[in-house]
């Protein structure tokens, strides 16, 4: 049996950072699937790739108004213009082909095991190939890194319609004529406005009385807005019922009575974290669907020599979280003692105009008992917008009345997912309001949009 200083079960966005970072350590990865994780491949990065075409097909549609002639600008037909925008796609995730992470991961020196893997006991891992076989390999320190996986909601009759999860649609060169859009989070949003700005007839359908529900209310309203806009059907306070196959794909029923059609039913409803079938309990532990608990330095709990990254700990599951834990996991090996913050992790929907946030909610605040303090400001508020005729968006900021220090922002508007950087490094340095309040912002800049309700929380009249 091959012995290792360092297991890592998942080679994923955190698992990945395993293999370079931990000189003289014995490393070895466990991955089934691809070396890289969902992200580069049909999850964060190919979205983006859509989005952008959508944020070019808009720009072309504001110089029409404008005064351009179809002549001189042309969106061409939407089948073609999906085509080129998912080849583009294709392109920049190297067609789904992990090889150029493996390479990168062996040059490390760490050990690829090409399998699925699954804990023994203490200080054993069963790695189970592709062809059946299998080998036992040894660790000082077994680190889980398993990510998460998509949840099927429990819908009457959704195992016999054509359904895509978000991980299908964006490996598909298909363009339906009809999409429904089960789920408004952040995937639902993006996906929605991606197909209907190519012309497909989409309905995006949410059960929380409003889009994006786990942000701030006026984010929800605003990106409402922001899809009709782009012809979406939205659909809030509603849940889906019952699901039917038809000869042109699927119906789906409301719980207000409606009934939906389209040709897929893109279900969008959350991930979960991969918990279960990798032996936990033979340490001792429980699989928690929430996600296995870890201690400030990602330790898990009541286990020595076991730790957990990424979205399997069920901590803000984004890709920047799982990097970042991976991190501290990394240096508590190296002996360098590193504790988790997780104060200011941004999150971001990457709709064209952007949603950005980052610490505290109002709800959140206020559940936490904080004594807090709040101003608004409006996108068209700041000279940018005006010159680029930008009509949406606004900030939101929360303060901790008694500190004196920023503890919650949120956006949506342009460029929002870029400026929520400001307010990420003030939330996590502490910095006081005064200080934030003084700073000088370039003209004409959206960061500008940060000046007033900055010093309106501080207390300053100008």
């Amino acid at each position: 049996m091959q012995q290792f200083d360092v297991v890592v079960i998942g080679g994923g966005s955190s698992g990945e950072w395993f293999s370079g970072n931990l000189p003289g350590f014995k490393v070895a990865i466990v991955e089934m699937d691809r070396v890289g994780g969902s992200c580069p491949f049909v999850s964060c990065i190919p979205s983006k790739a859509l989005l952008r075409s959508v944020n070019i097909r808009h720009s072309v549609e504001a110089a029409y108004k404008l005064g351009a002639t179809s002549n001189q600008l042309d969106l061409g037909n939407n089948q073609s213009a999906y085509k080129n925008a998912t080849d583009r796609r294709d392109r920049i995730v190297n067609y789904r082909n992990d090889s150029k992470h493996v390479e990168s991961m062996r040059e490390s020196g760490a050990t690829l095991f090409r399998g699925r893997g699954e804990i023994l006991g203490p200080n054993r891992v069963l790695v189970t190939y592709p062809n059946g076989s299998s080998e036992e390999i040894g660790y000082s320190d077994l680190i889980i890194s398993t990510g998460s996986s998509p949840t099927e909601p429990r819908i009457d009759g959704l195992e016999t319609v054509p359904t895509w999860s978000s991980e299908e649609a964006l490996s598909s060169g298909e363009l339906p004529k009809s999409l429904i859009v089960l789920g408004g989070g952040a995937v639902g949003c993006e996906l929605s406005q991606v197909y209907a700005n190519f012309g497909v007839a989409v309905s995006v359908v949410e059960s929380a009385d409003r889009l994006l529900p786990n942000e701030e209310p006026f984010i929800g309203t605003v990106m409402e807005e922001i899809l009709k806009d782009d012809r979406v059907d939205v659909r809030v306070g509603v849940s889906a019922l019952k699901a039917e196959p038809t000869d042109k794909g699927v119906t789906l029923t409301l719980s207000d009575g409606t009934v939906l059609s389209g040709e897929r039913l893109l279900v969008a409803t959350g991930r979960k974290p991969n918990v279960f079938g990798i032996g936990l309990e033979l340490l001792g532990l429980t699989a928690n669907p929430s996600g296995i608990p870890v201690d400030e330095h990602c330790r898990v709990l009541g286990v020595d020599h076991l730790w957990a990254a990424g979205d399997v700990t069920g901590i803000l599951p984004f890709t920047h979280t799982a990097n970042y834990q991976a991190r501290i996991v990394i240096s508590n090996l190296r002996g360098q003692e590193m504790v988790a913050d997780y104060s200011a992790i941004p999150r971001a929907v990457y709709t064209d105009p952007p949603v950005a946030s980052v610490g505290h909610s109002s709800k959140t605040a206020e559940s936490s008992g904080v004594v807090t303090k709040m101003a608004t400001m409006s996108f068209y508020d700041t000279a940018r917008a005006h010159s680029e005729e930008s009509k949406i968006g606004e900030l939101f900021l929360i303060a901790d009345a008694t500190k004196n220090v920023l503890i919650g922002a949120s956006a949506i508007g342009p460029s929002a997912d870029e400026i929520i950087g400001e307010a990420t490094l003030a939330i996590r340095a502490r910095v006081p309001l005064s200080v934030l309040a003084d700073v000088v912002h370039a003209f004409p800049t959206y960061g500008e949009i940060y000046e007033p309700p900055l010093r309106e929380l501080a207390g300053l009249l100008v």
